[in-house]
């Protein structure tokens, strides 16, 4: 707050200086996220926030944006507001995904970019924390217990030499897969280019997933959700896969076929899973729902897609986003760029 109760947001927006590029924020980063913009972009860009926009002067203000900083655009924008935005020229999402962004409303020489890698580190650490919860049937000895049983003979999995195949090779997947190597597993990996300087037994492209699948005894989805990874595990798939394998999924729920995998939960109760992304979800849908029961089976291992949800995650992300746009508004190469045909169908 400024003296007079006055926002960092509206000070920024009425003394503008028309000589600097114009960065707006679609979404309410908070006072601090607001404090760290100021710091990142004094002098090199002129910041406003959508939300201290008044209802008349939302049009002009996203027309003259150079750049937008955004969490969920399709919720943060009106429909007919991104026709408005014919001067900007990079969308940098605060996200890692980018299947919100409504590609077919932009203008066609707008970039967007996702927040590529941001919250690796801690969504390695779920991925890990869900395979041995499973392979260790945490959950399940534990319901046990309650009832009364002891059961101190049966018999849990080692992950140590097991192989684990990766889905996405990016930021996550390769934290995933520096995390797995402690256990001496395998890595087999699956990217878009069929290289990675990551260290890995395979890394190969979605042309070999039938042979990831058929190998790996622990299966991560770390994929975007494109045209062309929608649905990609469904029944025939999960069937490539080992009997008793783990599929974890902390991407999107649209990439796994639901109804698929709930039939090949319930009718193969040695197979797991750990599902941290759903199929529809509050921030993306505005409702948590699922079309089948997957929490009353005991081989299903459940968290509300808050893997990357640790102490700090959000404001380091915002700082990733925030020095990305300053890279593209300085000229220089921006990462995360997504490829619109990737998006559209």
């Amino acid at each position: 707050m400024l003296p007079g109760g006055q926002q960092i947001g509206e000070r920024l927006l009425r003394e503008p200086d028309m000589g600097e590029q114009r960065l707006l924020v679609t979404y309410d980063p908070g006072e601090e996220g607001r404090a760290m913009l100021e710091r990142t972009f004094a002098g090199s860009a002129r910041l406003a926030f959508l939300g201290d926009v008044p209802e008349a002067e939302r049009a002009s203000e996203l027309s003259a944006a150079d750049a937008l900083l955004s969490w969920v655009p399709a919720r943060e924008l009106k429909p007919e507001e991104f026709e408005k935005l014919g001067g900007a020229r990079f969308m940098q999402l605060l996200s890692a995904g980018a299947d919100q962004v409504p590609f077919a409303k932009l203008p066609p020489d707008l970039e967007v970019a996702s927040n590529v890698g941001a919250y690796a580190g801690p969504m390695a650490e779920h991925v890990l924390a869900m395979t041995l919860a499973l392979a260790k049937r945490l959950r399940v000895e534990h319901e046990k217990l309650g009832r009364g049983e002891f059961d101190q003979g049966v018999q849990n999995r080692a992950l140590r030499g097991a192989t684990c195949g990766i889905l996405g090779f990016g930021g996550i997947g390769r934290a995933v897969a520096r995390l797995v190597r402690a256990f001496d597993m395998r890595v087999l990996a699956i990217n878009r280019s069929g290289r990675s300087q990551e260290t890995a037994q395979f890394v190969g492209t979605l042309d070999d997933l039938e042979y990831v699948l058929r190998s790996s005894d622990v299966v991560v989805v770390t994929l975007p959700l494109t045209d062309t990874t929608r649905s990609l595990i469904g029944g025939r798939e999960l069937g490539w896969m080992k009997p008793d394998a783990i599929l974890i999924n902390v991407a999107r729920g649209e990439i796994v076929a639901q109804e698929a995998l709930y039939e090949h939960l319930r009718t193969q109760p040695d197979f797991m899973a750990g599902i941290d992304a759903w199929w529809v979800e509050p921030l993306r849908h505005g409702e948590f729902r699922v079309d089948h029961p997957f929490l009353d089976l005991p081989n299903v291992l459940g968290s509300p897609h808050n893997s990357a949800m640790v102490p700090g995650a959000i404001a380091e992300g915002l700082r990733r986003a925030a020095e990305n746009v300053r890279r593209y508004l300085s000229g220089e190469p921006a990462s995360g760029i997504v490829r619109p045909e990737d998006q559209m169908g």
